[in-house]
């Protein structure tokens, strides 16, 4: 699954810090989150889409291998 969380992060200006802050998570949760390292829970992708006033499609992509 890939993602866009820093793309959207940077046209708000947001650090990794600031997101984290946002949604109750860690600054490392995020990073994790945006290397591919980690694939959030459905509860955690719905508030990151709330926060960035989107919908979790835009944020999270699948993969043709997923």
């Amino acid at each position: 699954m890939k993602n866009s969380i820093k793309v959207e992060r940077a046209k708000k200006n947001w650090t990794q810090e600031d997101l984290a802050g946002k949604i109750g998570i860690s600054r490392q949760s995020i990073n994790s989150i945006e290397t591919g390292r980690f694939i959030p829970s459905t509860v955690l992708a719905l508030k990151m889409a709330k926060v960035f006033g989107t919908d979790v499609e835009t944020i999270f992509q699948l993969e043709k291998t997923d």
